[in-house]
């Protein structure tokens, strides 16, 4: 069988397969146009495969009625910026008592593993957090943006900090914001044709970060947004800019809450035939949605839709600056009230 080819151990001490594997992230260089296939009950095989490809697509069946396990698969088999597999499962589905259900768990016990990934690969749980995070808090400091000490949310939970993004205002601050927001958005991989902001937050933010994409990447996108009501005479309708047909689009916006104006954003860009792959927002608070669930918003967008959000930083990250700002070493109050506020309502 294949089997007695592709696990041949080569003088190197790679499997064959390995060493197809690394043969194929060099084509793909030039070519991009290559993917492999990985058989999902050998998790063994599928994390060896993706550390010899680090940036291909696995296709990875056997998940379900053959035996593989979705959390053990997505883990070894997932780029670190939470994508890069694609996991077939029809049986499972189709012959559940419940597909729907099936199918929505399915969902989200890999959407689970993907966003461990994302945070794996952002910082969570290290010492440190980044240049551009720590670069994001200090500005958010300097701008008024965030603050620290009792303020009552719309949930009516009483947190230490607020973030209020409306007061990046200046030329100079959504200058530096931007870049935030555009490393953060190429350091997920994440491909897409049109940047899409919200009204009203959302349209500065799309449109400065595109700017930083060309000058500081070289990576031209479109940019869309809408109107909150339809005009009646010109060109009309609630869109502006590029065309969203057929495109694939990432929302842009400062923070999701209840999910609300993503949401909206989803049905519109439907509706015109776009197809949005991801979300990029500046905070993650990384708090329950409400008192029921011990999902955040952003992982209740992320299992309803299906798609990817990436933040500038978490809570997580904002913690870690605390610990290691000279600003705050000498106030351990304010780290002392963060940290309390995530153990009480911090997402799982």
């Amino acid at each position: 069988s294949s089997n007695d080819f592709e696990t041949l151990e080569l003088k190197s001490g790679e499997m064959l397969y390995e060493t197809v594997a690394r043969k194929c992230e060099s084509w793909n260089s030039t070519s991009n146009n290559i993917g492999l296939v990985v058989g999902a009950t050998d998790v063994e095989a599928l994390a060896r495969t993706r550390k010899a490809a680090p940036s291909l697509w696995i296709l990875a069946p056997g998940v379900g009625f053959q035996g593989g396990n979705l959390e053990e698969a997505a883990n070894a088999g997932l780029m670190e910026n939470g994508s890069g597999l694609l996991v077939p499962v029809s049986r499972g589905i189709s012959r559940a008592e419940d597909p729907k259900s099936a199918a929505e768990e399915l969902c989200a016990a890999l959407n689970a593993v993907r966003q461990q990934k994302i945070n794996s690969s952002t910082g969570s749980g290290s010492t440190s957090i980044k240049k551009h995070q720590k670069d994001f808090f200090e500005l958010a400091l300097e701008c008024g943006v965030l603050k620290f000490g009792s303020f009552t949310l719309k949930s009516g939970r009483i947190s230490p900090y607020f973030f209020n993004a409306g007061l990046f205002s200046s030329g100079a601050a959504l200058s530096k914001l931007a870049k935030c927001y555009a490393e953060t958005i190429v350091q997920s991989g994440i491909k897409f044709d049109v940047l899409f902001g919200p009204a009203y937050k959302g349209i500065p933010l799309a449109s400065i970060i595109a700017v930083t994409l060309q000058n500081d990447f070289n990576i031209n996108v479109d940019v869309a947004y809408n109107r909150k009501e339809a005009k009646d005479h010109g060109e009309g309708g609630k869109l502006v800019g590029a065309p969203v047909k057929d495109k694939t689009v990432l929302i842009v916006d400062d923070v999701i809450t209840a999910g609300t104006a993503i949401r909206e954003s989803m049905t519109l860009l439907s509706k015109e035939g776009a197809q949005v792959v991801a979300v990029s927002i500046a905070l993650d608070r990384q708090e329950k949605a409400n008192d029921t669930t011990t999902q955040s918003a952003i992982q209740v967008v992320m299992q309803d839709f299906g798609i990817q959000v990436c933040s500038i930083a978490g809570l997580e990250h904002l913690l870690e600056f605390l610990k290691s700002s000279p600003n705050f070493k000498s106030d351990e109050s304010v780290l002392a009230s963060v940290s309390d506020y995530r153990n009480k309502y911090g997402s799982t």
